[in-house]
């Protein structure tokens, strides 16, 4: 029996995803399923550019907004949520739409990955934390470098929650990262995924991710990140997103607020920059130029998806 298709569109942040997959929704009865790791908290609005009510335009969108920020979310979890998510879009007989930037999140699905929920041990993370503060970031990059050579070349040596995850892993399992994907990735995926990534020029790219700062800082994001610090006691991963942990280094009077905005642009650069080398790497993936109009990357969208034999 052929599987049910579940489109993705997957592409840098400010590619333009939200609203190609909005009027994508609008034209063949699909429901979004998003794909972002920081669009899944609650009271995290501007800094993670969530669709508000008016650019959703009475499309169903799942998987926003549930998880409190003092709350961990894992991979697995993400995973078993979509899924369900995508069954029940299709048991009421619409299209879903699988719609974000979180490469990992998305391998898991696409792939079907599965990571284990793989307890945590605070001891040894607390360690690898002392190794970071005496010897540095780069320390613990060698060491899971080291270990699995495989995993780092997809993860920034400036990224201090992945390169502890690499090395987490290890030592609970035995097994690297790699290895448990390889052993998972055995099983077949329940869905045919078809893949659209959304690129552009990059200068173009750039000076949307610019503006896109600017305007969040306009809406208020220092505010936000105000009452995020009243509001919850602790942060296991949220305020790692990025705009925030900028802003709790201003806000802490470790940085002014231009540095901010600065700091804030440059790391959202480098961020699309990784995404795009993640997307790369997907087979199958159908790339369309996100300056293109919107209807013309519809039609290339829809007529892959309405291929009889794929």
């Amino acid at each position: 029996m052929d599987k049910p298709k579940v489109i993705v569109i997957c592409g840098p942040t400010a590619s333009g995803k939200t609203s190609l997959s909005i009027e994508l929704a609008k034209q063949i009865n699909g429901e979004i399923v998003s794909c972002d790791s920081m669009q899944i908290y609650k009271d995290m609005t501007i800094g993670t550019a969530k669709p508000t009510k008016e650019e959703m335009d009475g499309i169903k969108h799942y998987l926003l907004d549930f998880v409190s920020p003092d709350q961990r979310y894992s991979v697995a979890e993400y995973k078993k949520d979509a899924e369900n998510t995508i069954e029940k879009i299709i048991s009421e007989g619409k299209v879903p739409i699988v719609v974000g930037g979180t490469g990992l999140y998305l391998e898991a699905l696409i792939y079907n990955i599965e990571y284990q929920n793989i307890e945590e041990d605070m001891e040894y993370r607390n360690k690898l934390y002392e190794i970071e503060r005496e010897q540095g970031l780069s320390k613990l990059y060698e060491m899971a470098s080291k270990i699995d050579s495989k995993a780092m070349e997809k993860i920034s040596p400036n990224d201090k929650k992945r390169i502890c995850r690499v090395l987490e892993i290890y030592h609970l399992t035995g097994k690297t990262k790699t290895e448990l994907e390889e052993e998972s990735r055995k099983n077949e995926p329940k869905y045919n995924y078809k893949l659209f990534g959304i690129t552009m020029d990059r200068e173009k790219l750039y000076e949307r991710i610019n503006l896109r700062v600017d305007i969040m800082i306009n809406q208020g994001l220092i505010d936000e990140v105000k009452n995020l610090l009243e509001k919850y006691n602790n942060f296991p991963t949220a305020m790692q997103g990025l705009g925030y942990k900028e802003v709790v280094e201003y806000l802490n009077g470790l940085i002014t607020k231009d540095e901010m905005i600065d700091k804030i642009k440059m790391e959202t650069r480098r961020y699309a920059k990784r995404q795009l080398t993640w997307f790369r790497k997907y087979k199958n993936l159908i790339w369309i130029n996100g300056l293109d109009d919107v209807q013309n990357n519809i039609k290339i969208i829809l007529e892959e998806y309405s291929e009889k034999n794929n």
